[in-house]
């Protein structure tokens, strides 16, 4: 079950590129937050078991925590970004070799995930002569073709750009993009994803 946040979001608003003034580049995508309800197994040591079960618990969220961050997302969920709540945890079973416990939990976790015809904020992070290479938040791979970039011409050089008559799309530059496919990658455990900025208040900020 997903339900789309509302109020306040765990990390900064979306949309928004700032530019460095002390050399700090802020990036972040335009995405909506997501609450995804989960269940998953956590394993636990011996060690962190105790009868009070105060160990026990604090045991599970650190270990969960672990795992959301070492998953990283799924094709259902989309981004992992910040477990929620910790709802239940059921009763755990031992394993025999090795005395660890497997529990089984319930939990709510604040996702992101991208959307075919979505409006996204990111910035240039590769440019080779037939597109550019976008990145925003979570979302490390994002092609944007030289075909879709309408009047835009590649100019080589150390520094590579393309450029029109109005802007250039060089490093690090903050572009509003529209998502036109997406593609997940099962092995890298993200998502790849087609971009334009054919259309209105498209194009570098």
């Amino acid at each position: 079950m997903v339900n789309q946040t509302h109020g306040e979001s765990p990390g900064p608003s979306p949309a928004c590129v700032e530019r460095p003034s002390g050399g700090v580049l802020r990036r972040y995508s335009a995405m909506v937050f997501l609450e995804a309800e989960m269940s998953w197994n956590v394993l636990i040591s011996p060690s962190q078991l105790d009868r009070k079960g105060l160990l026990l618990r604090k045991g599970i969220i650190v270990r969960l925590l672990e795992d959301v961050t070492n998953r990283r997302a799924s094709k259902e969920h989309g981004y992992y970004i910040a477990v929620n709540q910790l709802k239940a945890i059921s009763e755990g079973k031992v394993r025999e070799l090795t005395g660890d416990v497997l529990f089984p939990v319930s939990f709510t976790c604040i996702t992101q995930k991208p959307m075919k015809g979505e409006i996204m904020v990111g910035y240039v992070d590769r440019i080779l002569k037939h597109g550019v290479f976008l990145k925003s938040g979570p979302v490390e791979s994002i092609f944007l073709a030289e075909k879709s970039m309408s009047d835009y011409k590649y100019i080589g050089g150390e520094n590579p750009m393309f450029m029109n008559d109005h802007s250039k799309l060089e490093k690090d530059t903050a572009v509003r993009f529209k998502v036109l496919g997406i593609r997940w990658m099962e092995a890298d455990r993200q998502f790849q994803l087609l971009a334009t900025i054919a259309g209105d208040f498209l194009g570098p900020l």
